[in-house]
């Protein structure tokens, strides 16, 4: 169970991003409910370090919080920077003894000198894909993922693709119900589909006449349940099945069935965590018809089982 988060602030260090982790793990929700942590930001001697916006940040601690955090967090940082020696080897006694280690934007270069990107998937911001595969050919760069997940490993993409790491990972810890709970209580979504290239410097066409897919989605979410096809969502948005299948890539940067399976995954996961209805019976409310398909695309999604997974989110809770 994650209760202690250390965060790495190097020097021109990114407000926000750094902002982030301290809103998800260093903020003290337990009143209401929520998992509390022991939340340090380290530097590598105790003393202040400079922000990208120019201002200081005093830390909590040197980088002894990091020999014992569950979680070993790197916020983005000025580019081209050389993390220190002792960051590096923190980073590898972190990964070894397996914590959780986690970037954000282009602290993913950080992870990179430490060695830990080899061999692994990993993500950082579009813009630096291609500097952060040269640098580390060894690693497996996805380019339009807006965060990746390798084991214990977590690299996620610019901004606000580290809230969606962050929840993600909360839901990995603490289960869907605290995800969304924490998401809507952030007023962010719980879960984003598609990936970078919705964001990157490539105008996407867009027809001023087309109608917004907002009350198609919010009809999809409420009948996951139902057996959809791209022709009857199309006639519901008023649009030709073609029209219906661009548009929805363009706003969504995924196709109408990838983002109808995650959300029926989510759903799924939440209905494993929180009832007790057999897995025949969950692949029927969240869509999949049956248990055959739902352990398909269950397991494609989240890695595991769905008997697994509820198996060992009991085990987590109960920890």
């Amino acid at each position: 169970m994650l209760r202690s988060v250390a965060v790495i602030a190097l020097d021109e260090v990114a407000a926000f991003e750094l902002g982030v982790l301290a809103e998800v793990f260093g903020t003290d929700r337990t009143d209401d409910g929520f998992p509390g942590y022991r939340f340090a930001v380290c530097t590598v001697d105790g003393s202040p370090v400079r922000s990208r916006s120019g201002f200081l940040i005093t830390p909590h601690a040197d980088l002894a919080p990091v020999e014992k955090a569950d979680l070993v967090a790197v916020p983005a940082h000025a580019e081209g920077a050389t993390a220190p020696a002792p960051v590096l080897d923190a980073l590898r006694r972190a990964a070894d003894r397996g914590a959780w280690v986690f970037s954000v934007c282009s602290g993913a270069f950080v992870l990179g000198e430490a060695g830990l990107l080899d061999g692994r998937d990993c993500t950082t911001h579009w813009r630096h894909v291609d500097d952060l595969q040269r640098r580390h050919p060894a690693a497996r760069v996805r380019c339009n993922s807006l965060y990746v997940q390798d084991g214990r490993l977590l690299t996620s993409a610019g901004t606000a693709a580290g809230i969606d790491a962050c929840l993600h990972l909360v839901r990995q810890e603490h289960g869907s119900a605290i995800a969304t709970r924490l998401a809507r209580r952030m007023v962010v979504p719980p879960h984003r589909d598609g990936g970078q290239s919705q964001y990157v410097e490539a105008p996407i066409p867009k027809a001023p006449e087309a109608p917004t897919l907002e009350p198609v989605l919010e009809w999809l979410m409420g009948h996951l349940d139902r057996t959809v096809t791209v022709e009857a969502l199309a006639a519901r948005a008023g649009m030709a099945p073609r029209t219906f299948a661009r548009r929805f890539r363009a706003e969504t940067g995924t196709t109408p069935h990838d983002w109808l399976t995650n959300q029926r995954v989510l759903l799924a996961r939440r209905l494993l965590e929180e009832t007790r209805l057999s897995v025949e019976t969950v692949a029927d409310h969240s869509g999949f018809g049956d248990a055959a398909a739902l352990r398909h695309h269950f397991t494609r999604r989240v890695g595991t089982t769905p008997h697994a997974y509820r198996t060992t989110f009991r085990e987590r809770v109960e920890a």
